[in-house]
């Protein structure tokens, strides 16, 4: 087992083709994006803009066809989801329990956390947080969210809080976009494999495509990478989608890419807005909105939307909060009309607040203990991958490595890989399978890194144990198996 660095804190210091919305691996929410199962031998209920109703199950009349398509997500996507929280490991009342290494979430500053929100300038109650408020926010929680943005993403001018409106969670916003700015049964552009839970964001609500830019792991020269976006992909794709009379009405971009870690160059996103221009010029839309949605990328121009998960980044992702930046009043007026459904409690608005505004907790002690942390877990990760003589991915961001599984695979095929992520799962360790992301390669899978590190010593154990052929499920293993990590970069 590795130890994590620790220090005393008590006190500061569309897819359009056949299977992505057929086949699709779904996810829970804004965190869970293949970490369910998806029952092979069912296809997703083609409802208008999506299929054929008739697919749906007969025994659900009291809904609605919305209905029935919300709840086919839930039966037929969520299997391990919902496997996971009926057998949750814990190491003294369940230590047979599932370890969780596919949820996309940092878990290890909880102790930094619980620190800074349980002081007292974060409690707070006035007659103005107990009532409703602007839909966009309150305007000093906005206000600091400007300000946090226009400081970490090296805003050459200040960004304006009358352009910020925030949400409870991607999710919604996400939803929220989708619904606003397409008519159902349009479409984005988007690179693949990408954070599958987006099919439900913007399908359920909105009932819009995703049109899919399917990259693949071949490197054809010294200047490319696997699974890179070029412009030609995208005008490929773009191609395809108009060929079968969709109409695509935007591109979205996940920066740092998800489940990739990629980190898109201020270069590569200048090639992509040029793209974005240029095609939605020609198509007579709205040259104004450019309509490319970047999430926390600190490179992206006054026309693009920057959509940002601050809770996630703080690992907070249970307290709910995403935010929007545009400087399109239409677009941030309609998406802050539908934050009477989605908006956030003003007692965690000034949570949120205050802490955005604490920039010596953020600089001096969050950062740089969160960066120690994560770096550790990566390196004991990477380290167990490269001791089994497994190929992985892993560009230096996010809370995951891309791993290439596919030697496990005899015949190479996605049913092999369904299989082999639900004997992880019968061997109580949850990933997420390359499907779930639109993958086009059969094999891959995303491990979690951002964990605590009995949790994440005892998961990498289980996936061992299955990788050799052995189903025992491994309990917590002695405190003599320690040992520390080496000083590798991420």
């Amino acid at each position: 087992m590795f130890t994590l660095p620790q220090k005393d804190f008590s006190a500061p210091t569309t897819c359009l083709g056949p299977t992505c919305l057929q086949d699709l691996g779904s996810s829970h929410g804004d965190d869970l994006e293949g970490e369910c199962s998806r029952k092979l031998d069912q296809k997703l209920p083609e409802l208008p803009g999506v299929g054929d109703s008739a697919m749906l199950s007969p025994n659900t009349s009291y809904l609605s066809s919305r209905g029935r398509m919300i709840k086919w997500f839930w039966d037929s996507a969520e299997e391990g989801y919902r496997t996971y929280h009926m057998d949750e490991y814990d190491e003294n009342k369940n230590p047979s329990g599932i370890i969780n290494l596919g949820v996309s979430e940092n878990k290890l500053c909880f102790d930094l956390l619980s620190w800074r929100l349980s002081q007292s300038d974060m409690q707070r109650v006035e007659p103005s947080l107990l009532q409703y408020a602007d839909w966009r926010g309150h305007l000093f929680l906005r206000e600091e969210v400007a300000k946090f943005l226009s400081f970490y993403c090296k805003s050459p001018a200040p960004l304006r809080p009358e352009n910020v409106v925030v949400l409870n969670g991607g999710a919604s916003l996400f939803s929220a976009l989708a619904t606003v700015l397409c008519e159902a049964g349009e479409a984005f552009l988007i690179p693949t494999p990408y954070y599958g839970a987006i099919t439900q964001h913007v399908c359920l609500y909105g009932n819009v495509r995703l049109a899919c830019v399917y990259l693949d792991s071949e490197v054809t020269g010294l200047d490319t990478r696997p699974f890179q976006l070029t412009v030609e992909k995208l005008e490929m794709a773009l191609r395809e989608a108009h060929s079968e009379g969709v109409k695509v009405k935007g591109l979205i971009l996940i920066n740092p890419q998800n489940p990739l870690g990629d980190i898109y160059s201020p270069e590569e996103l200048q090639e992509y807005l040029v793209f974005a221009k240029r095609v939605w010029a020609a198509w007579g839309s709205n040259v104004g909105l450019v309509q490319v949605f970047l999430l926390s990328s600190p490179h992206c121009g006054g026309e693009a939307g920057i959509w940002c998960f601050f809770l996630q980044d703080f690992g907070m992702s249970g307290l709910r909060f995403g935010t929007l930046y545009t400087e399109n009043q239409d677009v941030a007026t309609a998406v802050a009309s539908l934050c009477r459904y989605h908006g956030l409690s003003g007692l965690v608005q000034y949570q949120m607040a205050q802490l955005l505004r604490d920039r010596d907790w953020i600089n001096q002690v969050y950062l740089p203990e969160n960066h120690a942390r994560l770096k550790a877990a990566h390196t004991y990760v990477s380290e167990e991958l490269r001791a089994l003589g497994i190929p992985f991915l892993s560009r230096g961001a996010g809370f995951f490595i891309w791993v290439d599984l596919r030697k496990y695979l005899p015949k190479g095929t996605f049913e092999e890989e369904m299989l082999l992520w639900r004997r992880f799962l019968d061997n109580k360790v949850l990933l997420s399978f390359g499907k779930a992301f639109e993958c086009k390669e059969p094999g891959w899978f995303r491990f979690v890194f951002s964990d605590q590190a009995h949790r994440l010593c005892l998961g990498m154990q289980r996936v061992r144990q299955v990788l050799a052929g052995k189903s025992q499920v491994a309990e917590d293993p002695p405190s003599s198996q320690s040992q520390e990590p080496s000083d590798q970069r991420r």
